[in-house]
């Protein structure tokens, strides 16, 4: 299973956070004005292609936490991961070329898109420890926990007053 190197950087781009309404009323008024030209397809209608974005399964065995996504059509070359101020981002292109061609006909089709999927790691991850490693259309993302934030049992004996 090949490694995709994954590039750290400390400095978070600063955004402004959106008024929550102000963003639904925006989406609201580009859904209706849709309409006008017919019913949107399920990518359109959401502004950006839904069928490109990753499923996300994500584990935490106490020790690391572990993200795996699924690629399928994607090549390792068209992955980069990324980790930002703890933000976890997942970039990829999808490219597919078909060609056919027989005696009376000749198809040729071809799709690209983009996706890029961030998620929020916790504070008790070990930066210099995070290892991607890309297999058969699934990424897997392993980032281990610092030792002092593994969590260890102990038994406290209780005395009496």
């Amino acid at each position: 299973m090949p490694n995709v190197p994954v590039s750290k950087t400390s400095d978070l781009p600063a955004s402004r956070p959106r008024d929550v309404y102000s963003a639904l009323r925006d989406e609201m008024d580009r859904v209706f004005e849709r309409f006008d030209r017919g019913w949107p397809t399920l990518p359109t209608f959401f502004g950006r292609s839904t069928e490109l974005m990753p499923s996300f399964d994500v584990r935490d065995d106490g020790k690391s936490i572990t993200v795996e996504a699924e690629l399928p059509g994607v090549e390792e070359k068209d992955v980069k991961v990324t980790l930002t101020g703890g933000v976890l981002t997942i970039k990829g292109e999808k490219k597919q070329e078909r060609e056919e061609k027989k005696e009376n006909y000749y198809l040729s089709e071809r799709s690209f898109g983009s996706f890029e999927r961030s998620l929020r790691l916790p504070d008790t991850i070990d930066d210099s420890k995070v290892e991607a490693r890309f297999d058969k259309g699934v990424l897997k993302v392993v980032a281990q926990k610092r030792p002092e934030a593994v969590k260890t049992e102990r038994t406290i004996e209780i005395k009496k007053s």
